[in-house]
């Protein structure tokens, strides 16, 4: 069929085959150019289909060399309508990976059982033996616990209600949102959500198969953010997630010291995902952000991030303070920060075109779902 963009609010129902195929391409094209350092060479990326998680497949293959087993949860075709973006990158991925020389394996399905614990590892045991690094960069909106009951995370304040400028992307107006006060349940389930639980469940299962190395790395995502959002992210109920996500990591490094297992989180500049266009007042920030960040010459993808999250920081275990990995610091940089503030308070609908990067904004949403590059001929039937 002919498939073409079909865009509700901020996410997009269809995805393009060829399109998705070009920007894995791309990807690992990047990476290739920058080159190799001594690193993991059997990796299991948990949530490795789209954004992050996919960048960091990308990375570790063709920036340390790394045999890889992914674990994602996306929708195949069903002849009617195309499979998602991540089911067509994953697909992508395996073709480029095994054409130059890797495993590369995908398990589909949901991440949080222990049905699909189980199968990796079997799988980890038969072609692997063990890994030796784990990235977990889960991000779903809901788990099915091990009673059988299903939790969801919610994207609201803590505390108080916030008010402030979004961009509405039905039609790149800025408005007022109001973003409501979660309840300590839904607190309760963010956290089982997006916090550490499952990771820890996790590296446990691998641990106690006997599938995970001595002395292996593990690291999940996170972000701060400027003040300017702490009320939705960091201090919000999603920020309880990743308090929890980044004691989740100390608890692990203590718990699992006699194997040498280190657990870091990095802590990621914020970008254009299918996770991040669905938070309030962050798409106008993050349109405002590029704007800045690329007339300083700073600007950085997914790619660009995970690239050199596993060439650079890494290999040097460079954190902070606190013990986070930060790839937000050239977001954080107070020229960056102090611009942003300035602009915030004078963005209207009439001026964003010029005061933020609404045009970057949609092109990178576009390439979530394989739109938008200027070398696919979107005119052509393609096999969905």
């Amino acid at each position: 069929m002919i498939v073409e963009p079909k865009v509700k609010g901020f996410i997009c129902t269809t995805a393009h085959p060829a399109g998705c195929k070009e920007s894995v391409r791309r990807q690992i094209a990047y990476c290739k150019e920058k080159g190799m350092v001594e690193g993991p060479k059997k990796v299991l990326v948990i949530g490795s289909s789209t954004g992050y998680g996919l960048a960091s497949r990308i990375a570790v293959t063709y920036g340390y060399g790394a045999d890889t087993i992914g674990v994602a949860f996306e929708r195949e075709s069903n002849g009617r309508r195309t499979a998602t973006a991540g089911w067509y990158n994953t697909k992508a991925f395996e073709e480029f990976a095994k054409e130059d020389g890797y495993y590369a394996k995908s398990f589909n399905g949901d991440g949080f059982s222990e049905e699909m614990k189980n199968q990796v590892i079997e799988t980890i045991r038969k072609d692997f033996g063990k890994v030796d690094m784990v990235v977990y960069s889960m991000a779903a909106p809901r788990r099915t616990m091990p009673d059988g009951t299903t939790v969801s995370s919610v994207l609201k304040t803590v505390g108080k209600e916030l008010t402030n400028k979004t961009i509405d992307l039905r039609n790149n107006e800025i408005k007022d949102v109001t973003v409501p006060v979660a309840n300590e349940e839904e607190i309760e389930n963010t956290v089982k959500v997006m916090g550490g639980e499952d990771w820890e469940a996790w590296i446990q299962a691998l641990v106690d198969a006997d599938v995970l190395s001595d002395n292996a790395v593990t690291l999940a995502y996170s972000y701060i953010g400027p003040e300017l959002t702490h009320a939705i992210y960091k201090e919000g109920s999603i920020g309880q997630a990743k308090k929890h996500l980044f004691e989740t990591s100390k608890k692990l490094t203590k718990e699992f010291e006699a194997k040498g297992l280190k657990a870091y989180i990095s802590v990621n500049k914020a970008l254009v995902t299918q996770s991040s266009a669905a938070i309030p007042i962050v798409p106008l920030y993050i349109s405002l952000l590029y704007k800045i960040m690329k007339k300083e010459g700073l600007h950085e993808g997914c790619i660009e991030q995970m690239n050199r999250l596993f060439i650079d920081k890494l290999p040097a275990k460079e954190t902070d303070a606190e013990g986070y990995i930060r790839l937000d610091d050239w977001e954080m940089e107070d020229k960056v920060q102090n611009e942003i503030t300035k602009l915030w308070d004078l963005v209207t609908t009439e001026n964003i075109g010029e005061l933020g990067d609404i045009e970057g904004y949609w092109e990178d949403f576009y390439h979530m779902f394989g739109f938008h590059y200027d070398n696919v001929d979107y005119s052509a039937d393609v096999e969905i």
